[in-house]
């Protein structure tokens, strides 16, 4: 996998990555790696037709990749992200009217999915909760920032990111869960 944020720009490929089942397929590769049709099947509880379709939508796209050095036969077929993250910006897609409507779905989509994935925590059963204890955390400020500013704090916030995300796991013995994080920096009124 290519280590670098790919800059989205397209409308084509955001399109594709947008679609629910396509982006669980995105973050079940980023979580747990490279994987075969089937594994990605198990673990979204999809069919392994439906799984595959999806899967080549993504890779016209570019946004996944065949990877057959991990494949154990010819007839294994393992999957892989192409990039380490995707990101894209609204200025990109205001010169037309239809790939900015693939951009404001792509982004509430997005949204969707974030928000999906509290609710999910927050109804989870008392025991699996219990064993985070205090870990899960919610926060939100308001801050009085120039444009500038904000760049400024979110090139911070993903240096910060990155740092744990990228690190080298220790070999302590301890189990270490797929947590989820996210954050929005936005211009708003209270």
């Amino acid at each position: 996998m290519n280590r670098e944020v790919r800059q989205i720009t397209d409308s084509r490929v955001l399109a594709a990555m947008s679609h629910p089942l396509r982006r669980r397929l995105m973050d079940v590769l980023k979580v747990h790696g490279p994987a075969t049709v089937s594994t990605l099947a198990e673990r979204t509880g999809q069919a392994v037709a439906n799984v595959s379709h999806h899967l080549k939508v993504l890779a016209a796209a570019d946004l996944v990749a065949e990877a057959p050095e991990l494949a154990k036969d010819r007839r294994e077929r393992w999957w892989r992200l192409v990039s380490a993250g995707l990101r894209w910006s609204s200025a990109d897609f205001a010169h037309d009217p239809a790939s900015e409507a693939v951009q404001q779905a792509a982004v509430s989509l997005n949204l969707d999915r974030q928000v999906g994935l509290v609710r999910d925590w927050h109804a989870a059963g008392d025991d699996e909760r219990a064993a985070w204890d205090e870990a899960p955390f919610s926060t939100d400020r308001w801050l009085r920032l120039t444009p500038a500013e904000l760049a400024e704090f979110e090139t911070e916030l993903l240096a910060l990111l990155s740092r744990w995300a990228d690190r080298e796991l220790p070999d302590d013995g301890q189990a270490r869960e797929p947590v989820f994080f996210f954050a929005h920096g936005i211009p708003a009124q209270p």
